[in-house]
């Protein structure tokens, strides 16, 4: 049975965090990052690796969800809840993907109803009552990794020997699609515009993310 691991990311506050997600990922062996409404994001932060691991995206949580399970995958939400396993304890059965909270708020109800488990990163010092989404999920990834075995990466001295980047860039701030998905997507988040991760602020450059999407889709 091959073991695979996800992270799904949904109702970040900080888009920038998806950036550094990417990095984490790739250095633990992620199989995909999931989007989940909003497609675009903000690299920062990745040093390049979002050009290492696949992005998927889907409209809503139910649609994540289903593929997550079309996987014969399980969904483990990394929060603080009545039952949660501390992640150290390594409760896991196969492949798995993981929801985090928003940095603030942690998980919705709703995210919290497509988890089939909880876990959560004990700490030991009084100065913090949380950690940051990319950091809790860096520790994670590493405890899932540990667990599913996955073969450590070769090193060359002090590093860790990155490999080649793909013969085929796209623009990496961006989980490509359709244009039907892209039209899709628009409505989504008309309907959706009182999500926090659905805001319609202006991206980087002061172009709102949907005239990006549409001149993205129009070279093609």
């Amino acid at each position: 049975m091959v073991i695979e691991s996800y992270v799904v990311v949904h109702n970040i506050a900080k888009r920038h965090n998806v950036g550094t997600l990417a990095r984490s990922a790739t250095a633990f062996g992620v199989t995909e990052i999931i989007l989940v409404g909003r497609r675009d994001f903000n690299a920062f932060g990745s040093h390049g690796s979002t050009s290492h691991v696949r992005f998927r995206h889907f409209h809503s949580l139910s649609d994540a969800r289903l593929f997550l399970k079309e996987k014969d995958c399980d969904i483990c939400g990394v929060e603080i809840t009545d039952g949660a396993t501390p992640v150290n304890d390594h409760p896991f059965k196969k492949s798995t993907a993981f929801l985090l909270g928003n940095e603030g708020t942690g998980l919705s109800a709703k995210e919290c109803e497509i988890c089939d488990f909880f876990v959560y990163i004990p700490q030991y010092g009084c100065g913090t009552a949380s950690l940051n989404v990319t950091v809790a999920a860096s520790i994670v990834l590493h405890h899932f990794g540990v667990w599913a075995g996955f073969s450590e990466r070769v090193r060359d001295g002090n590093k860790f020997v990155v490999a080649e980047r793909p013969t085929k860039q796209v623009r990496r701030n961006y989980c490509m699609e359709t244009a039907e998905s892209i039209i899709e997507e628009r409505k989504s988040r008309r309907e959706n515009a009182s999500n926090g991760f659905f805001d319609e602020s202006q991206s980087q450059n002061g172009v709102s993310s949907s005239n990006l999407l549409a001149s993205l889709y129009g070279d093609e």
